[in-house]
C-alpha cells in the first residue's frame, strides 16, 4: 500500500466508520460492553498458539532489524504474557461502566438541577511501538468507555497486532456490536500516521505510545488534540534514613525487572552521607546483575557523562549520581526528569513529603518499585499509556480517563430574568 492516494482514502474510511461505531457506543449498554471483553478474552486464550506463531514472524523481524535486548522482550508474547493479557481484558470487563457516571450534582436557587456526568470522548486513535499486548489494551479501555478506537501498531509488532485484533473483533462480533468500533491500521507505512494525525475530521484525541522519536513527531505534526506520552526518564532517590534491605530490593527491581518498559528507573540519586556505604552496595548489586552503571560520586563500570542524565536507556543501563540531600535530588529531577514517574526510598516522613509536595510528575512512589507505574498495577485492568502532561488525562490512563463530561440540566419551566 504504497500509493499516497491509496492510504488516505483506506484511512478516510477507516475514520468514517470509527465515527459511526462511536455514536452507537456511546450508548451501548455495560452488559453488551462487557460480553465482548469477555468473549475477546476467550477468544485471546483459545487462539494463543497462533499468536505465538504470529509473534515469532515478528520476533525474526526484530532481530533483523537488531532491536536491542530490551526492546525484543518489549515484543515477546510467550503464555504466560498471553494469560496477562486476557486477565487483562476479564478485569476491564469487570470494572464498573464509566460512562453516564454522575460525578456531581447540585440545584440551584432558581429551580435547576444540574448533573455533570461522565460521556464517551468519541473516536480515539492510539499510535503505538513494539508492545503488541497494547492491542488488547487499548481496545479494550477504548471500548469500556464507550469510545470507537483506530489502532497503529508499530512495524515491529504487525503480526502479533493482527493475530489480537481479530480476538476482539470477535467479541464484538458476539456481543453485536460494531466490528468497526476496534479497527487496526492494515499497514506498516508511515503514511498512514501521518494521516491520522491530520482526521481532524475523525479522530478527537491521539494517544503515541512509544519512544521520543514517535511522540516528537506527533505533539509536531498532530492536529489532532495528543495525550503527550513521553519518555520514562524514571530516578530513583536513596534518602539518608532509607532502610537498606528495601533500598537494595527496589532499586534492583526498578531497574532490572524489565528494562524496556517505560517505568523502568533510568537514575539512582544518592544522598551524600550513604554515598560510600548503601549507594555503593547498591551500585555493586546492579553490576552484579549486569546493570552498565554509569556514575559519578560513585564507583560504577564507567564515569558519566553530561549526556546520561535525562536519558531514557531502555535497556540495562542506568545512570548514578551523588546529591547532597532531597533538595539535590528534587532539583535534578527538575531538570533532567520527563515528569513520568519518581520514587524516594525513606522512613523519614518529612522527607517524603518534601519530595512529594515539591515534585510535579504524574506519579510520584515512596519505598516501591518504578515498575509499578502501569494501569494494571493501579487496578484499572490496563492502560494505553502514562500521561505526563498536565490537560484532562495525567498518570495511567485508564477506561474513566478516557471520557470526558457533559451537563444535564432540568428545569420546572424555569425561565432567567
Amino acid at each position: 500500500m504504497k500509493d499516497m492516494a491509496r492510504i488516505s482514502e483506506v484511512m478516510s474510511g477507516i475514520g468514517r466508520a470509527a465515527r459511526a461505531a462511536a455514536a452507537e457506543l456511546a450508548f451501548a449498554a455495560a452488559d453488551r460492553k462487557r460480553a465482548a471483553l469477555t468473549g475477546a478474552a476467550d477468544a485471546v486464550w483459545a487462539a494463543r498458539a497462533a499468536i505465538i506463531e504470529a509473534n515469532g514472524r515478528d520476533l525474526d523481524h526484530g532481530r533483523e532489524k537488531g532491536l536491542s535486548p530490551a526492546m525484543m522482550d518489549r515484543l515477546t508474547l510467550d503464555e504466560a504474557r498471553i494469560r496477562g493479557i486476557v486477565d487483562g481484558l476479564r478485569s476491564v470487563a469487570g470494572q464498573k461502566d464509566p460512562v453516564g457516571e454522575v460525578i456531581a450534582e447540585w440545584d440551584r436557587p432558581t429551580g435547576l438541577h444540574i448533573k455533570r456526568v461522565r460521556t464517551p470522548l468519541g473516536v480515539v486513535g492510539v499510535i503505538y511501538e513494539s508492545r503488541p499486548n497494547v492491542t488488547a489494551d487499548a481496545g479494550a479501555l477504548c471500548l469500556k468507555a464507550g469510545n470507537a478506537v483506530i489502532l497503529r501498531g508499530g512495524s515491529e509488532s504487525f503480526h502479533s497486532s493482527r493475530a489480537i485484533h481479530a480476538c476482539l473483533i470477535e467479541g464484538l462480533r458476539q456481543a453485536g456490536l460494531p466490528e468497526a468500533a476496534i479497527q487496526l491500521v492494515p499497514t506498516r507505512d508511515r503514511a498512514a500516521v501521518t494521516e491520522m494525525l491530520r482526521m481532524v475530521e475523525h479522530i478527537d484525541v491521539i494517544v503515541p505510545r512509544g519512544g521520543k522519536g514517535l511522540v516528537g513527531l506527533v505533539q509536531a505534526e498532530a492536529r489532532v488534540p495528543v495525550f503527550a506520552h513521553l519518555e520514562g526518564i524514571c530516578h530513583v532517590y536513596v534518602d539518608k534514613d532509607a532502610d537498606p534491605q528495601k533500598a537494595r530490593a527496589v532499586v534492583l527491581n526498578a531497574k532490572t525487572r524489565r528494562p524496556g518498559i517505560c517505568g523502568a528507573a533510568e537514575c539512582l540519586l544518592v544522598h551524600r552521607e550513604i554515598a560510600a556505604t548503601l549507594g555503593q552496595q547498591i551500585v555493586d548489586d546492579l553490576i552484579a546483575a549486569g546493570v552498565e552503571v554509569r556514575a559519578e560520586g560513585l564507583s560504577g563500570s564507567k564515569p558519566a557523562s553530561a549526556g546520561d542524565f535525562g536519558r531514557e536507556f531502555l535497556d540495562m543501563i542506568i545512570a548514578a549520581r551523588v546529591v547532597d540531600d532531597v533538595d539535590g535530588a528534587i532539583d535534578h529531577i527538575r531538570r533532567y526528569g520527563s515528569s513520568h514517574t519518581e520514587a524516594i526510598l525513606t522512613e523519614n516522613d518529612g522527607v517524603a513529603e518534601r519530595f512529594f509536595a515539591r515534585l510535579d510528575s504524574a506519579i510520584l512512589m515512596r519505598n516501591a518499585s518504578t515498575q509499578f507505574a502501569d494501569g494494571g498495577e493501579f487496578g484499572m485492568g490496563g492502560e494505553i499509556g502514562i500521561a505526563t502532561g498536565k490537560m484532562h488525562a495525567r498518570g495511567p490512563v485508564g477506561a474513566e480517563q478516557l471520557t470526558s463530561f457533559k451537563y444535564l440540566v432540568t428545569g420546572d419551566g424555569a425561565t432567567r430574568a
